[in-house]
């Protein structure tokens, strides 16, 4: 595998081979950081390419790590916690990094704005 092409996957039960439930293609504008960091350095203000309210895949200018706890924090909204999934390299010094949010299912604004819309119509209009 090429070092452009990397990706790093934690599993943390070995009968799971894939996410339980649909993605939302839908892009959120979140604030990335380390959880329990004690200054702003280090935030991140990026985007979400998709989201479901147990996870998340996001876009990052940095490497972050199997297992990293991190904050999720859709702009106006309540911060979410969670963990890394895998961290995936793809052109010009970028990653996309899966989040497996925790504690509890996160509300997103954007999913309760396109409740009661098929995902199926959602990826047909992001895809078509």
């Amino acid at each position: 595998m090429s070092p452009a092409n990397e990706t790093w996957v934690m599993r943390q039960d070995s009968t799971l081979t894939g996410r339980t439930e649909k993605r939302l293609p839908i892009i959120v504008v979140v604030s990335l950081a380390k959880l329990n960091r004690t200054t702003t350095d280090g935030a991140e203000w990026t985007y979400t390419d998709n989201i479901s309210a147990h996870g998340a895949r996001v876009f990052s200018k940095q490497v972050w790590q199997l297992g990293d706890e991190i904050t999720l924090t859709p702009f106006k909204e309540e911060a979410a916690s969670g963990n890394v999934v895998y961290c995936q390299k793809i052109p010009g010094d970028r990653y996309w990094v899966g989040v497996k949010l925790k504690d509890h299912p996160v509300t997103w604004r954007a999913i309760r704005k396109y409740d009661g819309i098929p995902v199926s119509a959602l990826v047909e209009s992001k895809t078509g």
